[in-house]
């Protein structure tokens, strides 16, 4: 009768660790007084399996914002994409600029005649005219110009300058959002994988719990006072926590990965166990300034460019049909020696050019322009009603966050209730192993769901922050 005893005993500690791991710490329990019964129980056995090992630490893990954002910085592609989309902007106001300025272009040519004709042509001798042979035409020859032009009267090339100007604050606002876009990314990633390092955990927790149940249950098996039923329920439930241990390992190494690629980096980087998330939200709210409204957020504000941008290109349109004068200078000089013209010549020109026809494409132009000027419009409009949402849903995402927190606690509180209770009616003889599994797997699960609760708090204060900011680091 006391082996039965014994192994019972070995039971109810095996579960009662598993509790006191997922609840807070107790007070130590109160000394016996003298004379009273000893309550000292037997530890529960001990069970090693290779799952049970970690995953393996990433090379690389960064512990706080700085470090992220100096990957970032070295490696980011999306930030060096919106950095050249400003260069190449920078580059086209220059060529804007080209357009309303001096062009200078010099020509020469060498040009030898196969056929030519042999004449004499009259030339003046002393007091006298004489005559010399002469091959018409030219057999060799070169010619040579260099020829200036600057606009007097070029509306569109002007105009194009102030165009180019609005398409740099455009890159400009670019560069801003992608860097927010960047700092959302990293941080829902380090909360990602701080989230799968602890379910990863609490993962390893339970199969260890289950491996233990287990190996009580086929002792109680083996000394008679347990039933092969009761191992069967209980190998079920060390294999639904093998199952789940696998699914949680491979998810923690997604959520290295992605945070790899959020950082630039084409492997796997974790995060330190000792990380402080509320440090990284600190960091968050110190690197990106809220915006005072909607509009002055970095895409919004963009999309407010580009539709100033449509709203010129419609001007630029317009200019198409005005007139141009350009002032031109030529300075051309050439071998042939015909005796009565100067080898070299210099002109100056001035030259209007009126567009008078070109097939309607100058009209289809405007067509299309005024098109595209809507187009912006409505996307302005379309964005600003998404991100008025947006923010509205990031604010309020917070005190979701928090009540589903605060539910989980409870359901995480009655499971560990539920499964004391469940093990009390064991031990009694009034309960049924498959009871006491059912609740040991409930109260994993609301252990695993509570740990994600609390660290989606954390991603919603974060988004909450980003979500009406701008990034200037």
């Amino acid at each position: 009768m006391r082996r039965p005893l014994l192994c019972s005993a070995l039971l109810v500690v095996s579960l009662m660790s598993r509790s006191a791991l997922a609840q807070p710490a107790q007070p130590p329990p109160a000394t016996p007084a003298p004379g009273a019964p000893s309550t000292e129980l037997p530890p529960a056995p001990e069970v090693d399996d290779p799952m049970l090992a970690p995953v393996p630490r990433p090379k690389i893990e960064v512990g706080n914002w700085e470090e992220a954002l100096k990957h970032v910085r070295a490696r980011s592609t999306d930030l060096r994409i919106a950095a050249q989309e400003i260069a190449r902007a920078e580059a086209q106001s220059r060529s804007a600029l080209a357009g309303a300025l001096t062009t200078i272009n010099g020509q020469a040519t060498y040009t030898h005649n196969l056929i030519t004709n042999s004449t004499l042509q009259p030339v003046r001798a002393g007091d006298g005219l004489g005559f010399r042979p002469v091959n018409t035409p030219f057999p060799d020859f070169v010619n040579g110009s260099i020829v200036a032009s600057q606009p007097v009267l070029a509306l569109r090339s002007w105009y194009a300058i102030g165009t180019a100007e609005r398409n740099e604050n455009v890159a400009h606002l670019t560069l801003e959002d992608t860097k927010r876009q960047i700092a959302l990314n990293v941080a829902n990633a380090i909360v990602g994988v701080v989230t799968a390092e602890r379910v990863a955990e609490l993962n390893r927790l339970g199969l260890r719990n289950s491996l233990t149940r287990l190996e009580l249950a086929m002792r109680r098996s083996t000394l008679g006072s347990g039933t092969g039923l009761d191992v069967v329920r209980a190998r079920q439930d060390v294999e639904v926590a093998r199952a789940t241990l696998v699914a949680g390992d491979e998810a923690l190494r997604q959520a290295r990965e992605a945070l790899g690629l959020a950082l630039g980096v084409p492997e796997q980087v974790g995060v330190p166990p000792n990380v402080d998330l509320n440090g990284l939200e600190a960091s968050t709210r110190t690197a990106c300034k809220q915006a005072p409204n909607l509009d002055e957020r970095p895409d919004i504000a963009a999309l407010h460019e580009r539709a100033g941008v449509a709203r010129r290109i419609v001007n630029d349109a317009k200019y198409q049909f005005a007139p141009t004068v350009d002032v031109r200078s030529t300075v051309g000089t050439t071998t042939i020696d015909t005796g009565a013209a100067p080898n070299t010549t210099w002109n100056v020109q001035a030259v209007l050019t009126v567009p008078i026809w070109d097939g309607g494409l100058r009209y289809g132009n405007l067509r299309d322009a005024r098109a595209q000027e809507t187009i912006a419009g409505q996307r302005v409009e379309a964005a600003k009603r998404q991100a008025a949402i947006q923010v509205a849903q990031a604010q309020r995402g917070v005190s979701v966050a928090d009540d589903r927190r605060r539910v989980a606690v409870q359901t995480r509180d009655l499971a560990a209730e539920n499964d004391r209770l469940t093990r009390t009616s064991y031990l009694e003889g009034r309960g049924t192993s498959l009871e006491l599994v059912t609740a040991a797997q409930a109260l994993r699960e609301a252990e695993i769901q509570l740990a994600v609760r609390e660290f989606e708090l954390v991603k919603a204060r974060v988004l909450a922050i980003l979500a009406l900011a701008s990034c200037p680091w």
